[in-house]
């Protein structure tokens, strides 16, 4: 015998208990063609297996059917009927209950009441409840369900709200378990995606008019555009009704299962309001031979049939649980540890026409390049749109700074490589700068033709031929120098810079030293009592000075690039945005110990050269020196300063430039005097007017 419990009629309108005499009679209202419905189904499930030979070979399942008017008390005492046997007696002295199993109930408040009340029986209970708190074994143990649990539901319409991207979500539940336990495990879900939930209100299809306007006051106060109602089709209908009567539009309504199919509120004027509501509902089938046997019920037909209860009273709960099978529609049917079957959904979406998916959140998604700031005392879902630095890319809820070679770009959702610069050829300052270095050369290769095709002249003769033309090739390489500055810097460019600016330097430097040494000896030579100095500072002299001189820079040099030479470097602290590509000095002694050198060797020339500076001879050459020592001393004081102030590649353009300033210094100061007189004023270039005497 198989119990079962439905709300046909689905309203108690009983009397008030007064607890002075017996409780009043139970009067039940509204039928409810729907759950008659779920009772017809009942006995033909029960009909289909007494006729199916393969299930339950000679054995009989009966039935007895009771009413509950969806309330908890009628059903706690329909439950009480059916566990009552014939002899009362019987019942209460530990002898199984009348029926082995009872289907029960269409709502959760009264599922518990049942489960509660034959628990202690072991009598298996199941039907159409699907609240989570069902499922606790503890205090349920005999509960098994054919709907899935609210948990599974709860977890489908949170992935739905995260699919669409609604973070600000509204929440009506009917007072009772299935409302509030199925809100509570939504909300639950949802927090988990970091979305905001706001309750708006409670319903329950007893409530009186007022407290229903008050929950559509709610609806139209909110900010919300996505509103879940998880209430039960009669508990929801009132609210339905109120709603469109204020033309309430514009809310995307997310369903439970227990109203988005309902009949009733599937009319066009509800959909003026609830147009697009999406919920889930239990897949449904065609099941063979049932749409005859609904349609053949007859009133006067006897549904009693001879039952049989043996094989229920041996089963109890033991092989429900271990129920596992798969049935003529391919689904398998089992329970789970807590009594659950397998959940599976259809979505539902209430549509005359395709629309689109509303937007429902608190604050609107953030531009590329900004991050979401929390406003303090908002809930998680409010924030505002912070811009991120230069430099960092939005990254939801921070800023992600670039890696070190990269850059945001302007929207600053990605980093972009930033810009490598070096001062190459093909830029307006490298080209200037490469002409003037060649102009330089070409005029140094120009000056030491004329030099040698004049050599027999008393100008050249005067101005120490030999060395001259040592001079003139040291500012040859001197101007060819700034070559190795220009372009993409490697490891050979720029050993071989530094280096080659610093030998080549001191030899010119070497060769107007000893030009200077000469000026000084030959005016010794003119008073009687200083002959032994003539032959003191001949030719060979002059080379051992040039080149001792030479090879002590030349030593400096190989020290360096032996204990810590010139290297590539990627310089970022001049520019956040450039990759400045220079050449590390390595050791700062070892540079600044070059320049010293050529420093000390410069001021020795100029002290020489400006004590010579009155000799009596027309053509003097101590004050070109002097001169030419004087701007070269000017120039490289003012690059001291100017190099280490200069950014990126400046500080590059800043030495090319210092070295050809002190080279055309030297160039023109040295021998542009001597050019003149021997290509313009030829009628000068006689020993008399080099000597100045008469």
């Amino acid at each position: 015998m198989i119990g079962g419990i439905f709300p046909v009629f689905n309203k108690d309108v009983s009397s008030i208990a007064t607890f002075d005499g017996e409780p009043p009679a139970v009067t039940c209202a509204l039928f409810d063609l729907r759950a008659f419905r779920w009772a017809q189904m009942m006995i033909f499930a029960i009909e289909e297996v007494n006729t199916d030979p393969a299930l339950l070979p000679n054995i009989s399942l009966g039935y007895r059917i009771l009413n509950s008017c969806s309330s908890p008390t009628n059903t706690l005492r329909a439950a009480l009927t059916l566990a009552r046997s014939q002899n009362e007696k019987e019942t209460f002295s530990g002898c199984s209950p009348a029926v082995s199993a009872v289907i029960a109930e269409a709502g959760s408040s009264q599922s518990l009441a049942v489960a509660g009340i034959l628990g202690p029986f072991q009598v298996p209970v199941s039907y159409f409840s699907t609240c989570a708190c069902l499922s606790n074994r503890a205090k349920y143990p005999t509960f098994f369900r054919t709907i899935p649990s609210d948990y599974f539901q709860a977890k489908a319409l949170a992935a739905l709200v995260k699919h669409f991207g609604w973070e600000w979500i509204g929440a009506i539940q009917s007072d009772n378990d299935y409302g509030r336990n199925g809100v509570l495990a939504f909300k639950e879900e949802v927090t988990k995606f970091g979305i905001c939930i706001a309750f708006v209100g409670t319903v329950l299809r007893t409530y009186p008019q007022e407290k229903i306007l008050k929950v559509v006051e709610m609806i139209k106060q909110s900010t919300v555009k996505v509103i879940l109602a998880f209430t039960p089709e009669g508990d929801f209908s009132p609210l339905m009704r109120e709603v469109v009567k204020h033309n309430i539009t514009g809310i995307q309504w997310l369903a439970s299962e227990a109203w988005i199919t309902a009949p009733q509120p599937s009319t066009p004027e509800m959909y003026r309001a609830f147009g697009g509501a999406l919920g889930f509902v239990v897949q449904k089938m065609n099941i063979p031979n049932l749409n005859p046997f609904l349609m053949n019920i007859n009133p006067y037909r006897d549904p009693s049939e001879p039952f049989v209860k043996d094989f229920w009273e041996i089963m109890v709960t033991y092989h429900l649980q271990r129920v596992n099978f798969r049935n003529r529609f391919g689904d398998d049917v089992f329970f789970d540890e807590n009594g659950n079957p397998p959940a599976s959904y259809d979505v539902i979406n209430w549509q005359l026409r395709n629309g689109q998916v509303p937007a429902s959140v608190c604050s609107n998604a953030c531009p590329a390049g900004t991050r979401k700031a929390q406003i303090k005392g908002k809930p998680v879902c409010c924030f505002d749109c912070v811009p991120c630095a230069e430099g960092s890319i939005a990254n939801s809820t921070e800023c992600t700074a670039c890696p070190q070679d990269y850059w945001s770009n302007e929207r600053k959702d990605g980093c972009i490589p930033k810009t490598v610069e070096f001062l190459a050829y093909h830029e307006p300052m490298g080209v200037a700068l490469t002409a003037v270095a060649l102009l330089g050369a070409s005029l140094s290769l120009l000056t030491m033709i004329v030099f040698i095709h004049y050599r027999e002249t008393p100008v050249i003769k005067a101005s120490n031929s030999e060395l001259s033309c040592f001079l003139l090739f040291s500012l040859f390489l001197c101007f060819l120098c700034p070559l190795t500055f220009i372009g993409k810097p490697t490891v050979w460019t720029c050993m071989l810079r530094h280096t080659a600016f610093g030998v080549t330097f001191a030899l010119c430097i070497s060769c107007v030293l000893g030009k200077t040494i000469v000026v000084v000896t030959a005016f010794k030579v003119v008073h009687p009592n200083n002959k032994p100095a003539v032959g003191q500072f001949g030719p060979i002299q002059q080379r051992i000075i040039v080149c001792s001189c030479t090879l002590v820079q030349v030593i400096i040099c190989i020290l360096w690039l032996k204990l810590n030479p010139p290297f590539p470097d990627r310089v970022f602290k001049y520019n956040s945005k450039k990759i400045v590509l220079e050449c590390n000095t390595g050791s700062e002694v070892a540079f600044y110990a070059v320049l010293g050198y050529i420093g000390i060797l410069s001021v020795i020339c100029l002290v020489l050269a400006f004590l010579a500076r009155k000799l009596p001879d027309n053509f003097n050459e101590a004050k070109c020196i002097t001169f030419s020592m004087l701007i070269f001393c000017a120039v490289w004081i003012t690059f001291i300063p100017a190099y280490i102030s200069s950014p990126g590649k400046f500080t590059v353009a800043v030495e090319i430039f210092a070295i050809l300033s002190s080279a055309f210094g030297l160039l023109i100061s040295i021998f542009a005097p001597k050019c003149y007189i021997i290509l313009v004023k030829p009628e000068k270039n006689t020993r008399k007017h080099v000597m100045g005497k008469k």
